[in-house]
């Protein structure tokens, strides 16, 4: 209930400064979460991003305004973040499908409420997970850096540029690590790599990532690599956290590629995720 309360708490933030320029970090911050999983789990729960949610909202209260007043368009356009009116309409007219002066002449509006975030108790669907205590580890990884609200669609195309690289291939890559330690940021370390035991010294591209020790929660995932993976953050955000006594611990997440084949029906991964018993 506790990561309900969260989300529904920022979803509160975002609707107190629709007419403030508050990034997703200030969002993130606002409740105490990292902008990473915030990002990763508003998307999740909403069908849409936090800036998709934002951008929609205040269009629907600006189409709203100017529907039912008389207020000029460059007023609307400037209350609700936007430079010039000229951009106000291109978005205003992609949101709502007429411009500010049709809606202004009674052309209809579209209107999108405010969300709020519920628990549904449906059909149980199987997640298998496991606490496990794990001693701090020394991680060898190539690493790049990344933007949170884009770093969904660029990760998978730097395992490619991973797996393209001569040098890189000799490096058993099996393990995917995300470091995300400061909540006010909107950038996240991303590494490709393995423990730093199965490989003598530090190849040139790669770096040492300490994992200080966790408790760990270890969740399978079972059927091609890509499809299953994101298939059980879907269950972590929408089904575990929601209930669970545990509590993120947003600095780091593992995702561990078993050996096999990771197309195969039947291959095994994992998404490891240190958490903290909520007192």
């Amino acid at each position: 209930m506790e990561w309900v309360k969260t989300i529904n708490n920022a979803i509160a933030y975002m609707e107190n400064h629709l007419t403030e320029d508050i990034t997703l970090s200030d969002i993130a911050e606002s409740v105490y979460i990292s902008a990473f999983h915030f990002q990763r789990a508003f998307s999740m729960m909403t069908g849409i991003t936090p800036t998709e949610y934002l951008r929609n909202r205040r269009l629907s209260q600006a189409g709203a305004e100017l529907a039912n007043g008389d207020k000029r368009v460059i007023d609307v356009a400037l209350k609700y973040g936007y430079d010039s009116p000229e951009s106000f309409t291109k978005a205003f007219s992609r949101f709502h499908g007429f411009s500010p002066m049709q809606v202004r002449k009674g052309s209809p509006i579209k209107f999108m409420n405010r969300y709020t975030i519920r628990i549904t108790i449906e059909g149980g669907s199987i997640m298998e997970y496991q606490i496990e205590k794990w001693e701090a580890m020394d991680l060898l990884v190539h690493t790049k850096t990344f933007h949170v609200e884009t770093s969904e669609k660029e990760i998978p195309i730097f395992w490619d540029e991973y797996y393209e690289n001569e040098e890189y291939r000799k490096i058993p890559g099996y393990l995917g690590i995300c470091a995300h330690k400061k909540t006010d940021s909107d950038v996240l370390q991303y590494g490709i790599g393995c423990k730093a035991s199965d490989v003598e010294g530090i190849p040139e591209g790669f770096e040492i990532i300490h994992i200080p020790e966790y408790s760990w929660a270890v969740f399978r995932c079972v059927g091609p690599s890509s499809k299953a993976i994101q298939a059980m953050w879907d269950k972590i955000y929408n089904e575990w956290l929601p209930i669970t006594e545990y509590e993120l611990i947003p600095e780091y997440y593992i995702e561990n590629y078993l050996p096999g084949n990771p197309m195969a029906k039947d291959y095994v991964s994992e998404i490891c995720i240190p958490i903290n018993k909520v007192q």
